[in-house]
């Protein structure tokens, strides 16, 4: 492809290349480049104090294994041919779409953005269109990513342009007709999703996370917001006091969901159950009992705004209903972990102090006795989170443990002191265990006939980042090893 084309579209300041010449690939990791590639060269962001994703340092490297042209937003100090953009996050996600082709514009693309239920309602939606149409359904998320049923692993909510792109073309030469992707607030605001044609965008709710970057709750509404400015289709969720703001916003179609407020899809006559939910659906005069295999009244929220996405894109809310009832819980969210015991062990993604106090009142509406929580903080974040969500388990939960998540750079024990200011005074009993291995297998060893002890943060990953490493750390192993030493 020619440099020319795979600018197309993206406002440049200086061009100091030959626009015909050959282009082999669009890289942003300097250990991807080969001979003819153009390397992106990103300035990065700030926050916390720390400058994150710059790869300006990787520029001469990249050259070395043979790029062809640095793509900029300053003149580099290198003698190499470079062109120079106005807005280089946005440029990256054009650059990478105009080298693929744009093969998500062959399917119809369905967004989710929200603080919670991103991940459990994207796998409802690709499950629903799955069993509905028969076809073959794209899915990109935190958990995993599918095309069809092969199974792909996930570095991140939304993935980088290029391998988000790569990732559309590869669902498009399987014969994806549909795919659903998680929008994050990052991936918005940084232009991660630039040029992406949403057939439906979805908002689940808004609730304190990310302030660490955002700043404020304004801004971090701001870059949700986003995805409605380039979607035909708006799913809202009307009991969300920023529901209004958004439904003026959308351009296209809007449908609303809610369990309270007078929205076009409601949920009626609900029934939480300790396996499920259960709930009359309400559309247009029409009335459909559906169920869900995944327990806690905020899944009726997700189910509904799954159920209000397929509307958009044509399916009936009977076969809608009929689909859901066959779905099956999502890795990591209230995951049952086996036992054989007297007791019970979830795990659970909830890393907000709203998802905390859903997920643990949940829990306890079902549970036989004791709920114990486990939970821990991520370094690097939103400090103004930890108190919050020591206070919400300090006042719901009946015992906690108190460990690290993924510290990062952080010191795990200045993450837990930020998360005891907001347990001050309470009555609940904790134990502080930095160590999340250890904590794990205390909470294993000392539960008692009955109890509930929920793994909450970790959820889904496998791995545990400490400083800038990543290690295996799979809290399913960690409780069988403690089970076994129980025994022992």
């Amino acid at each position: 492809m020619k440099l020319r084309d795979i600018l197309s579209g993206i406002e440049t300041e200086r061009f100091c290349a030959d626009p015909d010449m050959d282009i082999t690939d669009v890289c942003y990791d300097s250990r991807q480049v080969g001979p003819g590639a153009a390397f992106i060269v990103r300035k990065g962001y700030e926050s916390g104090g720390r400058v994150y994703c710059s790869n300006t340092q990787y520029a001469q490297t990249a050259l070395e294994k043979g790029a062809a042209v640095l793509i900029c937003e300053e003149p580099p100090a290198l003698d190499a041919p470079y062109v120079v953009v106005k807005e280089g996050w946005k440029a990256e996600a054009l650059a990478a779409g105009n080298f693929f082709g744009w093969p998500s514009r062959k399917m119809k693309l369905v967004g989710v953005t929200g603080t919670n239920g991103k991940t459990t309602t994207t796998t409802l939606i690709w499950e629903i269109i799955s069993r509905c149409t028969g076809g073959k359904v794209g899915l990109i998320g935190t958990n995993r990513n599918m095309i069809g049923a092969e199974e792909l692993g996930a570095e991140h909510t939304t993935p980088e342009p290029r391998e988000l792109h790569e990732l559309f073309s590869r669902m498009a030469e399987a014969g994806c007709g549909h795919a659903v992707m998680e929008v994050s607030s990052h991936s918005l605001d940084l232009e991660r999703v630039a040029g992406l044609e949403f057939e439906t965008g979805c908002f689940t709710n808004l609730s304190q996370d990310h302030l660490d970057y955002h700043g404020t709750m304004e801004r971090y509404l701001a870059a949700k917001a986003r995805l409605f400015d380039v979607s035909r289709n708006a799913v809202i969720n009307l009991d969300e006091a920023a529901a209004k703001a958004l439904v003026e916003r959308a351009k296209g179609r809007v449908i609303t969901y809610a369990c309270d407020a007078e929205a076009d899809l409601r949920a009626e006559n609900i029934s939480l159950k300790p396996d499920r939910v259960e709930f009359t659906a309400v559309y247009r005069g029409e009335r459909v009992r559906m169920a869900l295999s995944i327990p806690g009244r905020y899944n009726v929220y997700n189910a509904l705004a799954a159920a209000a996405c397929c509307l958009t894109l044509g399916l009936p809310l009977k076969d809608i209903a009929r689909a859901m009832q066959d779905c099956v819980s999502v890795k990591g969210r209230l995951e049952v972990v086996p036992t054989g015991r007297d007791f019970t062990v979830l795990i659970d993604y909830a890393v907000t102090p709203d998802a905390l106090d859903n997920m643990i009142r949940t829990v306890k509406d079902t549970a036989a006795g004791r709920v114990g929580v486990l939970f821990g903080c991520g370094g690097d974040r939103d400090r103004t989170k930890r108190p919050k969500m020591g206070a919400v388990v300090a006042s719901l939960a009946d015992y906690a443990i108190v460990t690290s998540d993924n510290p990062r750079t952080e010191e795990p024990e200045a993450i837990i002191a930020d998360i005891l200011e907001g347990m001050k005074d309470t009555k609940t009993p904790y134990v502080v265990i930095p160590d999340r291995r250890e904590a794990i297998k205390w909470a294993v060893r000392n539960a008692r006939s009955g109890d509930t002890i929920v793994l909450a943060g970790k959820g889904h990953e496998t791995y545990q980042i400490v400083g800038k490493t990543k290690y295996h750390m799979d809290e399913r192993e960690i409780v069988a090893e403690a089970l076994e030493e129980k025994e022992g």
